[in-house]
């Protein structure tokens, strides 16, 4: 392994920064958990001082107190303010770090005449606990250490101060070589997650788009379809079919990669219209049924098949579909001058609980704008 990726834990940066999500939820998971320890150690000392048991002098009351009472804020601010602690999460760390450590220095000098402890048990859980980058958190640790071994040479009897800095260093070294081992191993569980997410997310959009177009195949259409109508839809909701005119001319006169020309045009006019976002297809299906988006499909052949959703009334939908159709009449690819289009319409029902009927209607409405020329819309009653 090259030195120059150390700081990052043996991985490139552009893996670093396809795991920055995770790395920055498993931060603020990790500071959540050791605050709440942290809260729960104060209380405990808190009370022993009180209570004047296990060598807890009542004298250091208020310092417990005090930073018992630091936990609890902590704790509500982690609560309260969850969106700005996602968005500042290494501010927090940092801040939390800062906490635990001033907390470990002042316990040490409250108790000159015992060599600390508590100290340089928390300095390895910071280590093991935040990924940061290995520079940052290696200065953190060491000005950590620095500020310790100060308060123990200012405050303490030189013996106890010697043996403060060899348990320090000991425990630093140890530290900062857990730090990497720890952090290069969750890296690599990060962008294993990473490329399994990614496969499944591949499988998804195979499974659901049709790779000619970019639009929904026939299965996944209408399960989307089914599971927007089997919920809650009182809204106002259009299903639409559209088939290419004289579409086996094309093939015949253009050859069939001026058909798949064709087809893959009327495709991106279709999600272009209809303001159909395709840039993360993996979660398309969630977003458009949870947030009442249109969606698209290619039934097969040069049919398509579109559900239109967020408009209001019927004069809105047929203003869509003549901007559609005025756009696929003027194509102009090569030798092919303009693509024809029958376009049939039909309004969701209150009493659709599936997309059957009123796919029937739809054809029946398309079916009438073949027979009364082509390329025209109809709209069925």
């Amino acid at each position: 392994m090259r030195l120059k990726f150390a700081n990052l834990y043996g991985y490139y940066k552009d893996n670093y920064n396809d795991c920055i999500d995770m790395i920055r939820q498993t931060n603020l998971r990790h500071v959540a958990i050791l605050n709440r320890w942290f809260l729960i150690v104060n209380i405990f000392f808190l009370v022993f001082s009180i209570m004047s048991i296990f060598g807890v002098r009542s004298s250091m009351t208020p310092f417990y107190a005090v930073f018992l009472g630091i936990s609890v804020l902590f704790e509500v601010m982690m609560f309260v303010f969850r969106k700005s602690v996602q968005k500042y999460s290494l501010p927090i760390i940092y801040i939390n770090m800062c906490i635990v450590m001033i907390y470990g220095i002042l316990a040490s000098v409250a108790q000159p005449y015992m060599a600390a402890t508590f100290f340089i048990v928390l300095i390895v859980v910071i280590a093991i606990s935040y990924i940061d980058t290995m520079a940052r958190m290696t200065i953190a640790l060491v000005v950590f250490t620095a500020a310790f071994l100060i308060a123990s040479y200012t405050q303490k009897a030189m013996t106890i101060a010697f043996q403060d800095t060899y348990n320090s260093l000991l425990c630093l070294s140890l530290a900062v070589t857990l730090h990497f081992a720890f952090q290069r191993t969750r890296m690599q569980q990060f962008i294993t997650h990473q490329k399994n997410v990614q496969i499944q997310r591949e499988l998804e959009i195979k499974s659901s788009f049709d790779a000619l177009t970019s639009l929904l195949n026939r299965g996944r259409f209408f399960a989307m379809a089914g599971s927007v109508l089997r919920g809650y839809h009182n809204e106002y909701m259009v299903l639409c079919l559209l088939d290419l005119d004289e579409f086996k001319q094309i093939n015949d006169k253009l050859g069939h990669q001026m058909g798949d020309k064709a087809i893959q045009i009327a495709g991106n006019t279709i999600t272009e219209v209809m303001e159909i976002d395709l840039k993360e297809k993996w979660s398309f299906q969630e977003r458009a049924v949870r947030n009442g988006l249109s969606f698209a499909g290619r039934l097969g052949g040069d049919e398509f098949i579109v559900f239109i959703r967020g408009k209001s009334k019927k004069e809105e939908i047929l203003t869509l579909m003549q901007e559609m159709l005025k756009k696929l009449n003027q194509v102009d690819y090569g030798e092919l001058k303009g693509i024809h289009a029958s376009i049939g319409i039909t309004e969701i029902l209150e009493q659709d609980m599936d997309i059957d009927d009123a796919y029937r209607r739809a054809d029946e409405a398309l079916y009438e704008s073949k027979r009364a020329g082509k390329n025209q819309i109809h709209f069925s009653k």
